[in-house]
């Protein structure tokens, strides 16, 4: 099926600081011209922090998008496309809770908006928690909060966790380690 689409062109329509926005030109399978929206981001990872009574480091902080705040597992993007996303996991994992990891377990990967996005987040688990300190970015304002599994996974089915990769994550943390 992928080779009845064919991209005529791709125009760069705005470049931002964490994506680049493009106009693609399509020709599609009935013959038709699509213009579609097009997101390019270099990716990011994300850390499911386990503190060694089990409860998962969570991140509140404020988001433009939604205008209010969330809370989320901690997560950023990466530097550049080839910063191999378990270092990007441990550096943002320090960076917004203050504690650092010296050996994340891969977890999952997710897509997060394949409509129109190409951001692929690798998504990893930290133990063995060792105590180091937060240091945000200047626009950053961070809470640390801790929560059991079972208090994150009510959150998700109550709506109260929408972001997708805390939802993801945490649901594949409990499957798979049976929480």
């Amino acid at each position: 099926m992928a080779e009845e689409f064919k991209r005529i062109k791709r125009e760069l329509v705005a470049k931002g600081h964490i994506i680049d926005y493009y106009h693609d030109t399509m020709q599609i399978p009935n013959g038709n011209v699509a213009v579609w929206d097009f997101i390019k981001h270099n990716g990011a990872a994300a850390m499911v922090a386990v503190r060694d009574d089990g409860k998962l480091l969570m991140v509140r902080q404020y988001r433009n998008a939604l205008e209010r705040e969330t809370l989320e597992i901690p997560a950023g993007g990466l530097n550049g496309p080839d910063e191999p996303t378990d270092l990007a996991a441990a550096r943002e994992l320090e960076e917004e809770t203050g504690y650092r990891c010296e050996h994340p377990e891969f977890l999952m990967s997710i897509r997060t908006t394949v409509a129109f996005c190409d951001e692929k987040i690798d998504i990893y688990v930290a133990r063995n928690l060792i105590p180091s300190r937060q240091h945000l970015d200047e626009d950053e304002f961070i809470n640390v909060e801790a929560y059991s599994v079972e208090e994150l996974v009510e959150m998700i089915y109550e709506g109260k966790l929408q972001d997708s990769k805390t939802v993801g994550a945490i649901l594949a943390y409990a499957r798979k380690y049976g929480k």
